[in-house]
């Protein structure tokens, strides 16, 4: 059952080029056709939505859109464009029909909120549930809990890896077997599995584990926890760069969000990619990629994961060194607790023995109404309302950025994506690193005094002696109203300008 959401095109246009911008999209959108990003039937986006996207004139579109349909490629009809319904599928392999299992039993419908401990909470990473319970959501949780009884593999249904895959497809552009994917509790569970399947195979010294330098706390804490090494690495303008990896102690994994980087938000261009790629190659590292929200993006075109390259025709064999973590935690509810991981060919046997003999963390129930959830396209249509939702409340914050005394305290880091904002204080030469920090400290402590909870961005730094540059604020907007986000930023904005 295919969902009514249109499929996100991971197209660039080039303006520098003497092709036409009309021959460049349909010559994409052909290429997307051919290799099976794009299959029968998925409906694309209208000619409005898709012009506002690339920022081109809707005339651009309907000239692409009706070179194709000439052609055969497309189908217009009065409700839309999608790709023709006859054309053959180049990867029947990957499509294949998995048995219908029965449905399982019962989780409750009740949503986690993060404690309120404060009048107004801007902690990030929490993500707007409010409209999450509806008629369709209710209705596949009632048909999971309907049946009891129901068991899946340890690896997870084959129905809904089968769906997940597509969801890969659609979404973030990997073409993937369902095989491919285990079923896992979220991002930490699956990084987890990933550590004990290494240790199995390492087994004469702890792991070296590289990590974005400031990074994710809770992904990072997870390995030292275990006795293994941490290697902070600094980031620059375009994420992490290769070239400050240790050559001589090479790491064994190199954790990484590369689409959205956790927290300042970058997004690692296709050039370091394939540098990181081809050092983890040439060094036997394996690269781990949190795609954590990458879907949750307002600006810019869309960004594939780094799976795709892995997986694409003339690198697939060359590369085999990623393995993806997913979840629905901020684009859902973390209290799902459910996502998967992407692996690759050569790990795909130990991780699920491992998966097997450890058992699966996630009920057959939840594993059914995700299944649901995402043949009805419930899933696709939340992620593209709250995607809505979150534009205008990252609106907001850059509206009175631009309009506020704090636009000569603080810069506004761009936020192409996400669930939170950042406020990197201007450099003040004559304070110290150590003032600085406790300016920072001050700050949230003060904001906290008046009713309001950020973060501080020196929690996401790894404080093993390395110097920082940047000091400020976290702003999550996830889970705020847009009337308590700017009595916030009106707080924030006097504590800031009013030291």
């Amino acid at each position: 059952m295919h969902t009514s959401a249109s499929v996100e095109l991971p197209i660039t246009l080039n303006r520098n080029l003497t092709t036409s911008l009309p021959s460049q999209l349909a010559e994409k959108i052909r290429e997307l056709i051919l290799n099976g990003t794009l299959i029968a039937s998925d409906p694309l986006p209208s000619t409005r939505t898709l012009a506002q996207r690339l920022n081109v004139s809707r005339g651009t579109i309907v000239s692409a859109y009706e070179q194709l349909t000439a052609e055969g490629y497309l189908h217009a009809t009065h409700t839309g464009t999608t790709i023709n319904p006859h054309l053959p599928h180049p990867h029947n392999k990957h499509h294949t029909n998995t048995p219908q299992p029965t449905t399982p039993t019962h989780l409750s419908t009740s949503h986690l909120r993060t404690p309120q401990n404060t009048i107004i909470d801007l902690r990030p990473g929490t993500p707007d549930t409010s409209t999450l319970a509806s008629t369709p959501w209710r209705a596949a949780w009632r048909t999971a809990a309907a049946n009891v009884g129901t068991t899946y593999p340890a690896t997870g249904s084959p129905t809904l890896k089968k769906e997940l895959a597509e969801h890969l497809r659609i979404t973030r552009s990997v073409i993937t077997h369902p095989e491919e994917l285990l079923i896992t509790s979220g991002a930490r569970d699956g990084f987890r599995l990933i550590l004990s399947t290494l240790r199995t195979i390492i087994k004469d010294r702890p792991l070296r584990i590289a990590v974005e330098n400031p990074g994710y706390p809770s992904l990072q804490k997870i390995p030292a926890t275990f006795g293994h090494t941490i290697m902070p690495i600094p980031l620059d303008t375009q994420g992490l760069n290769p070239q400050h990896l240790p050559p001589h102690t090479p790491p064994d994994i190199i954790l990484l969000a590369p689409s959205h980087q956790y927290p300042l938000g970058t997004t690692m261009p296709i050039t370091r990619r394939l540098e990181l790629l081809e050092w983890a190659h040439k060094n036997k590292a394996l690269i781990v990629e949190d795609d954590y929200d990458s879907e949750l993006r307002y600006t810019g075109d869309p960004v594939p994961a780094l799976a795709s390259l892995t997986r694409s025709h003339h690198l697939a064999s060359h590369y085999d060194c990623v393995v993806t973590l997913g979840s629905f935690a901020k684009t859902l509810s973390p209290a799902v607790g459910l996502g998967y991981l992407l692996t690759p060919q050569h790990l795909h046997e130990p991780l699920s023995t491992l998966r097997t003999q450890l058992g699966s963390p996630v009920s057959a129930i939840t594993q059914e109404a995700m299944t649901l959830l995402l043949q009805n396209g419930t899933v696709r249509r939340h992620i593209a309302k709250m995607r809505r939702t979150y534009a205008t409340r990252r609106r907001l914050v850059q509206n009175y950025y631009d309009h506020s005394e704090l636009s000569q305290q603080c810069t506004l880091l761009p936020m192409d994506g996400g669930l939170h904002a950042i406020l990197k204080f201007a450099s003040i030469n004559h304070l110290s690193a150590e003032e600085q920090y406790l300016k920072e400290q001050k700050v949230v402590a003060r904001a906290k005094e008046q009713g309001v909870s950020v973060r501080s961005l020196g929690e996401y730094w790894s404080h093993n002696g390395m110097p920082r540059q940047d000091y400020g604020l976290i702003i999550g907007f996830g889970a705020v109203s847009e009337r308590h986000l700017e009595q916030a930023m009106t707080l924030l904005t006097r504590i800031i300008c009013n030291p």
